[in-house]
């Protein structure tokens, strides 16, 4: 019996299967998307696909992403660099930049902690904060992991290993959202906000 799908077509969706979140439909309907398109925007998303795994590269720093390292943040004289900001992902650098509020600098893990996903500390940049904390003037490591169970593991092991450098070790406050209600919270996140309380 003949293949009704062209086989461009099926590695294709193949391809956009492996991606976080996409779907076998969703990947198909993506593919089937690029087919009723001009062929210079297919080829315009190739090229760009082309270009990030050929410029984009890890900052020899702070592992964020960058087009030249050390990246843009790490080579700013303005940045506070007694501080270090700890975040999982480059998305989470980006997600802080956009508040103004941090002036220091970065340290990107590339994940969190999760023995069911076989992600140890090797797996991540770990020891390569501990380093950075070691060498310099580091006085404070603020550790901005996600509120989740990964997160709060990784969280804690780091500022273990952190403790015999006489480092400061901070994590990000947590607490009720700006326009939330009181009666919706959940405990955990009511206590921790009750617990992370400020002068006003």
């Amino acid at each position: 019996m003949a293949t009704v799908t062209p086989e461009p077509v099926t590695r294709l969706i193949e391809a956009f299967s492996q991606l976080p979140g996409i779907g076998p439909k969703t990947a198909s309907r993506l593919t089937f998307y690029l087919l009723r398109r001009p062929a210079e925007q297919a080829l315009a998303l190739a090229e760009a696909l082309k270009e990030l795994k050929q410029k984009v590269v890890f900052c020899t720093s702070c592992f964020n992403i960058t087009e030249a390292s050390p990246c843009a943040v790490c080579r700013d004289d303005g940045r506070d660099r007694t501080t270090i900001c700890v975040v999982e992902e480059p998305l989470d650098v980006l997600a802080i930049e956009r508040t103004g509020e941090f002036r220091g600098l970065y340290h990107v893990l590339h994940g969190a902690l999760s023995p069911v996903e076989g992600i140890g500390p090797d797996e991540l940049r770990i020891n390569e904060l501990v380093a950075r904390a070691r060498v310099g003037a580091v006085k404070e490591v603020l550790l901005a992991t996600n509120p989740n169970l990964e997160g709060e593991a990784t969280a804690m092991y780091i500022a273990r290993l952190l403790q015999p450098l006489q480092v400061r070790v901070t994590r990000l406050a947590r607490g009720l959202p700006v326009g939330g209600d009181l009666e919706y919270a959940d405990t955990i996140t009511l206590s921790r906000a009750l617990q992370g309380r400020q002068e006003m």
